[in-house]
């Protein structure tokens, strides 16, 4: 599963990603990704700064990603 999720991610350039912190609460970026690791990924948001998501956050549906 997390192999398909890398290609999947590998495919694209630029993603949308809804993140859920629970409560009803959520961030949205519009994010550039930057590198793609065994575990995890990383993303650079519009101010420049890193964020790293693990593809499990993918599988448990922590963050929603649209192509």
């Amino acid at each position: 599963m997390i192999d398909r999720i890398k290609k999947e991610l590998s495919e694209h350039e630029y993603i949308h990603i809804k993140y859920d912190l629970g409560r009803n609460k959520y961030e949205e970026y519009e994010v550039k990704i930057e590198n793609l690791y065994n575990r995890v990924f990383t993303v650079k948001l519009k101010d420049n700064r890193l964020k790293s998501f693990s593809y499990n956050d993918i599988i448990t549906k922590t963050i929603k990603i649209k192509y």
